[in-house]
């Protein structure tokens, strides 16, 4: 019988977290195991169904599956105007693999929630009904404007995303940490692209699309956007996900790693980076 994920006031000591944590915080990747590796439940064997899940996981799990599959659905709309008006076949091509990419990982997300039953298809119902701005995070109520939108927002919003993946390797429900290893490997397709894109506009100008002042530009739109979907830097969500094993960075842990990632990638590029407060609306 699986152990209670919660310690009793006689219960001796949390045992400290396994050895192979630290790879995954650093951001590695280890080879699967059915055991939980951090949070109140370590060395306790992986939740597998919805109905072995103390409640408050459970709504967590849910609740975090809505919003993946809510920006998988709601990046489909905003590339799709793109994939017949990107400026080169290459570039054409990888928009429909990223459209297809985003297909797939909303049907994962889906397939998670459809596990929960009723409570489950009732949130995808709402999710396959959402029209474009009416997402629930601000990046993806946004439209691609130029051809610079979608550099910049593969770069640096889908990375936010990638990061977002990271945080449940391996985490406590097996059925989630098993999807993640196939959706990053796809999701770094996307963030190759938006580089490539910034890189050429800076450096080839109209010779490519666009110019390097227009990449300029996009980055400040974008750039802010991106460390608003990390979320509040004191979230208690995020405290309960590290609590639960389901997640292994808070908020701001991940945007601090994510700014020291993406900052010399603009740099070497020739791109500025705006101050981290710059815009921001969530902090």
């Amino acid at each position: 019988m699986q152990n209670s994920p919660h310690s009793g006031p006689d219960s001796p000591p949390s045992p400290g977290p396994a050895p192979t944590t630290k790879n995954l915080r650093e951001g590695g990747t280890i080879e699967p195991v059915r055991e939980i590796l951090w949070g109140s439940s370590v060395g306790v064997r992986k939740y597998e169904t919805p109905g072995e899940l103390p409640e408050e996981l459970r709504k967590l799990i849910v609740k975090l599956m809505v919003v993946q599959a809510d920006t998988e659905f709601a990046s489909i709309q905003q590339h799709r105007p793109w994939l017949d008006r990107a400026p080169t076949l290459e570039d054409r091509w990888i928009e429909a693999r990223i459209v297809a990419d985003e297909a797939r990982h909303g049907l994962q997300a889906c397939r998670i929630l459809k596990d929960f039953g009723e409570e489950g298809q009732v949130w995808i119902d709402d999710l396959l009904s959402k029209k474009e701005g009416e997402h629930k995070l601000d990046a993806f109520n946004m439209k691609f404007d130029a051809w610079s939108d979608v550099g910049a927002f593969t770069c640096l919003v889908d990375r936010v995303g990638v990061y977002q993946l990271r945080a449940f390797q391996e985490c406590s429900y097996g059925p989630l940490a098993r999807a993640m290893p196939l959706m990053l490997s796809e999701e770094q397709l996307h963030l190759n692209f938006g580089a490539n894109v910034l890189r050429r506009m800076v450096h080839d100008g109209p010779q490519y699309s666009g110019t390097a002042e227009e990449a300029q530009a996009a980055v400040r739109k974008w750039y802010p956007r991106a460390l608003d979907m990390f979320g509040h830097s004191h979230s208690e969500t995020s405290r309960k996900a590290i609590e639960f094993g389901l997640k292994r960075w808070t908020n701001e842990e991940a945007r601090q790693r994510y700014i020291a990632e993406i900052t010399p990638i603009l740099q070497r590029m020739g791109l500025d980076v705006p101050p981290p407060d710059f815009d921001r609306r969530i902090t």
